[in-house]
């Protein structure tokens, strides 16, 4: 696994998210209270992607049904979403963002 530069902090204001590429897999990153986070990019109840969705309180809410993750830790917060995120590591070095590439399937 390698570190994989996704985006600059300047591109992310707090409680905004954007779709990355990491390694060939799609991933959420977030920004929250100026800490950077990473989950799948997809809703694990339906096929929506995260980073279109509404983030408030540490939690984005998925823009097809409504359902809450938090962001730091992936948990899945209320129905209709049953099923955790995975979460990526995340690191800051200066303006860059870096992910953790995910295993491969």
């Amino acid at each position: 696994m390698n570190w994989i530069k996704v985006a600059s902090a300047q591109e992310l204001q707090n409680d905004e998210a954007k779709t990355v590429n990491v390694a060939g897999h799609g991933v959420a990153l977030f920004r929250i209270d100026d800490e950077f986070f990473a989950t799948d990019s997809m809703c694990t109840h339906a096929t929506a992607l995260l980073a279109d969705g509404y983030v408030e309180d540490g939690c984005v809410e998925c823009p097809l049904h409504q359902g809450r993750f938090d962001i730091r830790t992936g948990k899945a917060m209320c129905a209709p979403v049953t099923v955790d995120l995975r979460t990526h590591a995340v690191k800051q070095d200066g303006d860059d963002i870096y992910v953790m590439s995910p295993d491969q399937p």
